[in-house]
């Protein structure tokens, strides 16, 4: 298939780009960012340049591919810029989707996440509401995804991946990242909030799955939610930083998720089915 990529110099897309490549997939993407071209023809994929906030701009790059499929992996969490990735998910996605439409591309796979849930007691499956009804600030995040979601369903076929934290190479859990730093100066306390994690390593494989999967949302997370009391000594120990300050309490939402759709139903298998043994790794 011809498979337009958006961000497929991202996190995600550099795990991506090169199975598309293998599996003999013709891939065009896209990014803002010079440096980045030349990455994505590295990958053996064709780089165009592409600032998704240019309606014009997208139109006219979906003209030229005339794609099979797109894949939207854009993002803004790496400069940490939230307000940003809100425009993203809500003018971002609306162009891709518009310009989608206008040349009939019939199926579109699209980045969200998995802890805009309402609250609850115990993971949350797909069959639970979005947090609507969430105070500011959180609500910006999900009514951002909502946006994403809502936009995206108006593609026939669609699967929206909502992805579990991220950690690995090129994160902020990355050794070299913001949340390592973070950690080791003891700036993250552990808190019972539940968090469900997710390798790049295994976001990248479910959207390559994906273009078989049926239509719909699916939670693609770990095997382990996980409270911060659990999960942040671990990750400490692996990074040789000091032990995390307990601080009690939780914010709303934190639940976490269970893959048991994407497993059961898709025969989705992590590679890395808990966090245990992915933070462990040397990244």
């Amino acid at each position: 298939m011809k498979i337009f990529v958006a961000g497929a110099g991202g996190v995600i897309g550099r795990f991506l780009v090169p199975q598309l490549v293998k599996a003999g997939h013709e891939v065009i993407g896209t990014t803002r960012s010079e440096r980045n071209r030349d990455v994505i023809r590295a990958m053996g994929a064709e780089a165009l340049p592409v600032d998704v906030f240019n309606r014009e701009a997208v139109f006219a790059a979906l003209r030229q591919v005339q794609p099979d499929v797109v894949m939207h992996q854009l993002t803004s969490l790496g400069e940490m810029n939230f307000a940003e990735n809100a425009r993203i998910r809500v003018e971002g996605t609306r162009n891709l989707v518009d310009a989608a439409k206008a040349v009939g591309v019939g199926r579109m796979i699209a980045q969200s996440i998995a802890w805009t849930y309402e609250p609850g007691d115990g993971p949350a499956d797909e069959t639970v509401p979005l947090d609507v009804d969430a105070p500011m600030p959180r609500k910006s995040t999900v009514d951002a995804v909502a946006a994403l979601e809502q936009a995206v369903a108006e593609i026939p076929q669609h699967v929206i991946l909502r992805y579990g934290m991220f950690y690995g190479p090129g994160t902020w859990y990355d050794r070299g990242g913001v949340m390592a730093e973070n950690v080791r100066e003891q700036k993250l306390p552990a808190t019972d909030g539940i968090t469900s994690f997710l390798h790049v390593a295994d976001a990248a494989h479910a959207a390559v799955l994906a273009l078989d999967w049926p239509t719909g949302v699916v939670n693609i997370v770990d095997d382990e939610p996980a409270a911060g009391t659990d999960w942040l000594a671990v990750y400490a120990e692996a990074l040789g930083a000091p032990e995390p300050i307990h601080q009690p309490g939780a914010n709303r939402g934190e639940r976490g998720a269970t893959n048991a759709k994407a497993r059961n139903e898709y025969g989705w298998k992590p590679l890395y089915p808990t966090w245990r043994s992915g933070f462990g790794l040397s990244e």
